[in-house]
Formats: structure tokens, sequence, C-alpha cells
């Protein structure tokens, strides 16, 4: 039996984020050295070495000061499937003037318009609605779900997509014909369907007009998030423009929970009090037994098989699961639901889900950002958000790039 002061080879892989074959050479490197447990010589890992990686194991990043451009025009964005506001924020607050917003869920368009009244929110279906007539826009970004298409021949087009979300994304691309489309989604659209989803989406893009950078996944704690969440980033650029796209530069300096709920560097005030969802007392009782960024291993072995049920036997190391975050490390990604079970992001000192207000720091939201809708509204449309801080380096990225083009034009006029 595993003593629980160490990890087996797959819970540190699952914790780092890493596969088994690259901590072995981890091992062979001495970087993050095994030892052996002795009944059965299987590797294990120090706990404690590894939640010192895994507070920041981004290594080798150049260390940068910002990535800063002012605008040096007017930009204007359109965003679809814009959810509560995350990425428009970030937008905002890189310079760029969001010209419109569409997006189906009511609680969400509430939350936009109870907070920007004057931003032009299109609350309902894509579908319903022909976007021709926005041709000053610079941007279209969108947050498309991730849907499988129907091939109907060797190369996806435009037509095979149709009935999905993307096909309705590439759709306003065509219509408006923005020198820039960003599209976002999560890690997994790079293994949907052994990655014919994304080809297919690249293929149609490039049908209408768009060449695609090389696709990149930016971790949000490399960009001044206190929670380690990945994006995957589609960026397009439209084929008569010949001038590359840098995706933003990451950081060095990873944020950790105390820099989002407390007075720091990320916010010049502790997390104001609110609202905030509650465990069963059952749930409680366990959780009250987890210590810091300990998890339901850290559990007295009976309690361990009660809580897991059939799951304890299943092997894996479900680091997510009866999970309490500790100060001094990033948050695991935040979910729709905080109290859900399987997914606990738990106080490191109270017994209890993080609060409204604890969730929109984390997701580097404005203190004075509110939410509408019922306290499982308010969770969802922050747990479903694009970090601000990320959307706003991935902003800054855009300015840099449409700052070139104009010059260009202008020069070439």
């Amino acid at each position: 039996m595993v003593i629980k002061e160490h990890l087996t080879l797959a819970e540190t892989a699952e914790l780092l984020g890493k596969n088994k074959e690259t901590l072995r050479r981890w091992d062979r490197e001495g970087k993050l050295s095994a030892v052996r447990e002795p009944i059965s010589n299987y590797r294990v890992y120090r706990k404690s070495d590894v939640l010192e990686l895994f507070a920041d194991f981004e290594l080798n990043i150049n260390d940068i000061e910002s990535n800063f451009v002012a605008p040096e025009n007017e930009y204007k964005v359109l965003e679809l499937f814009a959810g509560a506001g995350g990425l428009a924020i970030g937008m905002e607050q890189a310079g760029i003037k969001c010209a419109a917003l569409n997006e189906i869920d009511k609680f969400a368009c509430a939350t936009l318009r109870k907070n920007r009244p004057h931003w032009n929110v299109l609350e309902g279906d894509i579908k319903n609605f022909n976007f021709s007539g926005y041709n000053d826009i610079d941007i279209v970004t969108g947050g498309f779900p991730c849907q499988a298409f129907s091939y109907a021949g060797k190369k996806l087009g435009l037509a095979d997509a149709r009935g999905t979300l993307f096909y309705e994304f590439a759709r306003v691309v065509k219509e408006v014909n923005p020198p820039i489309c960003i599209g976002e989604n999560v890690r997994g659209l790079l293994s949907h369907d052994n990655g014919k989803t994304l080809q297919g989406m690249i293929s149609i893009l490039n049908e209408i007009g768009y060449d695609v950078v090389p696709v990149e996944v930016l971790k949000a704690i490399n960009f001044k998030v206190p929670q380690k969440r990945e994006r995957l980033i589609l960026v397009g650029i439209r084929k008569d423009i010949d001038i590359k796209y840098y995706y933003p530069k990451p950081f060095k300096k990873v944020y950790h929970l105390k820099d989002a709920l407390k007075k720091g560097e990320l916010f010049d005030c502790d997390v104001p009090k609110s609202n905030g969802a509650k465990y069963p007392s059952s749930k409680k009782a366990v959780l009250d037994l987890v210590p810091q960024k300990g998890y339901w291993r850290d559990l007295p072995l009976d309690i361990q098989k009660e809580f897991m049920g059939g799951s304890f036997y299943l092997g894996g190391g479900k680091t997510g699961i009866a999970r309490r975050i500790g100060w001094d490390e990033p948050c695991l990604t935040l979910t729709c639901s905080p109290a859900q079970k399987q997914t606990e992001r738990c106080h490191p000192d109270e017994t209890r889900p993080f609060t409204v207000r604890e969730y929109a720091r984390i997701q580097t939201f404005p203190d004075d950002w509110e939410f509408a809708g019922s306290l499982a509204q308010q969770y969802k449309q922050i747990g479903n958000a694009v970090p601000v801080n990320l959307g706003r380096e991935i902003g800054y990225s855009i300015v840099k790039f449409l700052n070139q083009y104009y010059s260009l034009l202008k020069s070439n006029n």
C-alpha cells in the first residue's frame, strides 16, 4: 500500500498535467526524483516534492515586463457566444471597442447589460442574426462549443458543418470579413474525434478566406491568472494580409490563490463578502479532514472507500476530488458548480466552496462586475468565462497585429 505521504506515478502525472514517460525522464534527470515503494517496488513520489513543483512547474519561460501595446486606431470587436463578458472585458482593457455581443443565455445577457448599458447586446440564437451590415469590424471572436462534424467528402467544407455552432461562427466571419478572427475552446478540441474536428475547422476557415495560425493552448497561469486553466486559441488571418500574428508572451511569475483573494499585486483590497454555495453536512464532515493542498487520498482509508464508492477501485489519481486549495498555489480550473461531486474546490481555511466574489476573483473579474440571476446561474456564468486577464493579453496581441496591418495599409495608399 502506498502511504499517504507519497503519490503514485499516475496521480503525479495527473496533478502536473504531464504524461508518465515525461515523469520517468524527469526521474532520470533528477528534476523530480521518485522513490520505490518497499513492497511492490513501484515508482512513487514524495507528495511534498510534487506539490512544490505543482505550484510552479513552468520553468522555461522568459520573463517579460508587459505585452501592452496602445491601439493606433479605434479597433472594434464583434463577440459571439459572449457569456458573462470575461473576454469582452479583457478586450476592453486592451483598448478595443466592443461593437456588439451575441449571447443566447438570458442571464448572461442581463449581466452584460447591467454592467455595460452602452454595449449592443444581441440576445438570442445566433442562427437568427445576420451580421453582413457590420462591415467596420476589425475582429470577430467566439467561444463556440466543440461539436463533431458530418463528413460529406474528403475535404470538409462550410456546408458540411451546417447545424453546428462553429458553422455559425464561420458564417459570421464570412459575412463580416474582418482582418482577424479568434476562436477559443477547451484543450480537448485538439483530440476531439482524433483531431478531425479541429482539422475540419481549419479547412472551413481556409475555404472562406482565412489562413489559420498554428494553434496554441494558452495556460492562464502564465498570463496573470491565479488558476490552472487552459484555453485553445484558433486565430484566422484574412488571406490578403501578409502580416504574421504572434501570441502574447507568457509571464514567468505565477500568481497563487492568496493573490486572488487578498490585497496585493492583482487586487488592491481583500475579496468582498458575498453569497456562496454550501456543502451538504455529510460532505463537509469529510472535507473537514482534508488539509490545505490535500485531496481524497489524505482521508483515512475507510472514509476514502465510503466517499469514493466504486471509483475507489478504478485507479487513476482523480486529484480534483475532495480537493482543498492551498493559499500558495494557483487554484485548479473552476467548474460551473462549486459544490458538485468530484470537482470540489474547497476554501483553504474554511470548509466551504468559494463564494461568488471569490470565484470571480479567481477568474480575474473586477469587483464591480455584477452577475445576474440565481446563485447557480452566477456560478455558471463565472465558471464558463474566459479569465479577464488572459483576454486582455490576447487583446494586446490583436492590437499589435492591427497596428501593423493599418500602418502597412496606410503606407501603401
